[in-house]
This record gives C-alpha cells, structure tokens and sequence, in this order.
C-alpha cells in the first residue's frame, strides 16, 4: 500500500514529468515550418501540446498546494523559453514592429509613412527588405522590383497605438545590432513570464495559485506571446495589473487599464468587468477618467507629431476582415449559422450590450476578472477572430477566475487560424464546440451550487486548494 506522505510526492512528481514533455512537444512544434507547408501536420502537433497541457494542469490539482506556486513558475519558464528556439513561425507581425521601433529611433511618427514609402529608404536593411532569392519566400511580400520585405501589409500605415509603439521604441533601443527577431521574442517571454509572477501574486492573496498555470502553461503563450512576439503579450500583463488593482484601487485600475487599451486597443472588452458591481457614478468615474486621461496622454503627442491620423490602417483592417460587411470574411461565423448576414452586427451589438450591462449590474466588485471573462469570452463567441493571439487575453481571464472551459475559446482561434488552411470550416466547428462547452460548464456549476454541502469541483482558485490539501 502506497504510504500517504509519498502521494503528494508522486503528484508532483507526475506533474513536471508532464511539463517536461509539454516543453518538449513545443519545442518540436516551434521548430516545425509547416504554417504554409504542411498546417495539418503542425496542426497535429499543436494539438499535442494542448493534450499534454490539459494532463500537467489536471496533475497540478492533485499536487500539494506548498508545491503549486514553485511548479507553476518553474514550468512557465521552461514552457515560455520553448518561444525562443526559431524565428516567428506562423506570424510577420513582429517585423512591423521592429520596423516601428526603428523609424521612430530616427524621429519620424509611425504614422506618417507606410513602410514601402520611399521616403523610409535609408532605414532599410536586407534583415526586413531581403532581395533575391529571399523574395521567393511564401510570407514575403514584394515592394518594388527586385526588393521585398517582411513586413505584412508593407503599403499601408501602421495601426498600433502608442503604448505599443512606445514598446517598440523601447525594445529598438534595448537591443543590441544585430538582435533581429530576438529583441522581441525575449521581450515577449519576460513579459509572458511577469504575466505568470502577477498572476501568482492575485490568486496567492485569494487561496490557491493553482489555475496560474492555465496561463503558464498554455500553449498559446509560447507560440504567440514568445515565437510570434506579439504585443498582446505587454497588454495581458497590464489587463492582469489593472484588474488585480481595481478590487482596491479603482483610480490606480482604470489609470493600468487605460495603459492596456492604448497598447492593443482589444482589453477595451474589459471595461464592463472592471466596474462590476458599481452602484455610484462616482465609483464609476473613479475608473473610467484615469484610464481615459492615460489613454488621452500617450494618444496627444503623437497627434501632435504626425501628419497623417494615428488610427492608421484601422478602418481599412476592420473592413478587410469582415467587421463591417460580413459576406466578405469569416467573422461572426456562429450567429451566421442561425441568422442572415445583414443582422449579424446588430446581434453583436445588441448581445455585447445586455452581458455588458448584466456584468456592471450583477457582476463581483471583488472579482471584477469574473466579470471581464464574460463579457470578452462572449465577444469572441460572437465574432470568432480568425487571429489565435488575440485569446492571449482570454486565457490571463481564465487562469485569474477558474473557469477553465473558456479555454476552447482560445484553441478555436488557433483552429481558424491553422487547421483552416488544411480544413476549411474548422475554425467554425471548433468555436461551436467551444461555445458548446461554455454552456455545459455553466449548467455544471449551476447544478453543482445547488446540491447543498457538495463543493464545485469545477470552480476556480477557492475549490483547486481544496482538491489538493493534505493530510
């Protein structure tokens, strides 16, 4: 008979041997250049990953709870350094921003010049304007004769906003020549693994940081935060601060927030979480003037400074995707199963209208994330982004609240993005699987509350230190 002293020895053992080849698994995967070549093979091994991910967080919650905050962190490492092994895989965002960084280290506004201009001619380097042979490449995209570039969209002008293009600037000046790629990638996994210290921080203040490791260990993160070095990255971690901050510092949360929105303009979904509960328009207030007077700040003088609009490509990106005329993209999938083309944004409207209210009426002043969790998981339901690293944000929400069916949320994203170049309509399915799942999750812990005495063996932090205290 196995001793009781050596269970928990054996949980935590199982758990990093299950990290371990997590890492291992992402590894491959990172390494694997198959976005054009081969996306159903890569598709198969980030399916793995996802796999090995979902065994390591179930062995987590057997594992004791002294042992939680050291094995999610150490795992997080080792998971966000699996990001550094090969250049961006499945994504050209980074070198817009490189290219940012650049332009504006020579004191010229991102937003006056697209990248192809010739004006930018003595800031080209063959890193991002390759010739020859190099322009054959599939991800490469052609600017004049005989010179192309890295750049995604090189004709149009940038649509970031500042906070991310001070980031940009930032990292440029951090890196040393030569860096190329992975200035933003190293940027990306200490931003992903500060994500994970925050993270611990909250949940450590509430009782068990368990569900940190669906953050840490998630397999987006490498991939998207550290690979693809999206900005998202530097966004989740303010979105986490600020949420953290507004349970007892609105005016402190709300001045984050606003720092989060001027970064990806995306964490704007959260607004209605951080004012959950509010009764008092001056509470109200105490959150939404700081975040828009931060928002306001870093927006003024690059305003002041630029010839051309600062929304840049914005307008024309919502219309290239399908934001504004759905018969052209493959946005709002789901509610155009059930419904005509021409209603699909009013729908949008009109449901992202009622979960926002019922958040700010109903919703937790003391876990404001629960609220945010909601309201963003149902913008994604709604509109299905065909863009994996926006659920980047998403799966912060989900490691702080605990409700780890939102995650399918996010592997729909990575299934539209991915598996749909080998099989059309999969992001489809996979996000009616995904809002499937939600339901089922909520009807689960509905009927679970309900039985009186019996703990919600699917709920978040509180339940997880249960599950794993010793005797």
């Amino acid at each position: 008979m196995t001793r009781p002293a050596a269970r928990p020895v054996r949980a935590t053992a199982a758990t990093a041997v299950l990290v371990a080849a997590l890492a291992a698994t992402l590894v491959l995967t990172v390494r694997k250049d198959g976005y054009f070549a081969d996306p159903a093979g890569l598709s198969w091994l980030y399916a793995a990953c996802w796999v090995l991910f979902a065994a390591a967080v179930w062995s987590l919650r057997r594992a004791p709870a002294r042992h939680a905050a050291t094995l999610v962190l150490a795992g997080g490492l080792a998971v966000a350094l699996t990001g550094l092994v090969a250049p961006p895989r499945t994504s050209t965002d980074s070198y817009r921003y490189a290219w940012d960084g650049r332009v504006q280290a020579a004191g010229i506004s991102p937003y006056d010049h697209a990248p192809a201009d010739t004006a930018l001619l003595p800031y080209r380097d063959t890193w991002l304007f390759p010739t020859g042979t190099a322009c054959d490449e599939p991800d490469i995209s052609a600017v004049s004769e005989d010179v192309c570039t890295r750049i995604n969209r090189p004709r149009v002008h940038t649509i970031y906003p500042p906070a991310g293009e001070l980031y940009f600037l930032l990292v440029h000046a951090l890196s040393p020549d030569g860096a190329r790629h992975k200035a933003l990638q190293a940027g990306g996994a200490a931003l992903a693994v500060a994500t994970t210290l925050a993270l611990l921080r909250i949940l450590r203040r509430r009782g068990d940081p368990r569900t940190a490791a669906y953050w840490a260990w998630c397999p987006a993160v490498p991939v998207e935060a550290v690979n693809n070095a999206h900005a998202d990255a530097l966004a989740v971690l303010l979105s986490v601060l600020a949420l953290g901050l507004t349970v007892r510092h609105r005016a402190r949360g709300g001045a984050i927030l606003g720092l989060a929105v001027a970064t990806k303009l995306l964490p704007a979904v959260l607004l209605p979480g951080a004012l959950s509960g509010v009764r008092r328009t001056r509470d109200a207030a105490a959150t939404l003037l700081p975040a828009a007077a931060v928002l306001t700040a870093l927006y003024l003088p690059y305003v002041l400074l630029s010839h051309s609009s600062v929304l840049g490509y914005l307008a024309g990106y919502a219309d290239e995707e399908g934001y504004q005329d759905p018969s052209t993209g493959n946005r709002y999938a789901l509610l155009r199963l059930l419904l005509p083309d021409s209603w699909s944004v009013p729908a949008v409207l009109a449901g992202m209208l009622a979960v926002s209210l019922h958040v700010i009426r109903r919703g937790d002043p003391e876990r404001p994330w629960s609220g945010a969790l909601l309201v963003a998981g149902t913008a994604f339901l709604l509109t299905t982004p065909g863009y994996s690293w926006y659920a980047l944000l998403l799966i912060a929400l989900v490691a702080l609240d605990g409700r780890w069916e939102w995650l399918g949320v996010a592997l729909a994203g990575a299934a539209a993005y991915l598996t749909g170049r080998a099989v059309p309509g999969a992001g489809t399915a996979v996000y009616a699987a995904a809002a499937l799942a939600v339901i089922c999750g909520w009807a689960l812990r509905r009927r679970t509350r309900g039985r009186p005495g019996t703990p919600d063996r699917t709920a978040g932090p509180d339940t997880l230190s249960q599950a794993g205290k010793t005797r």
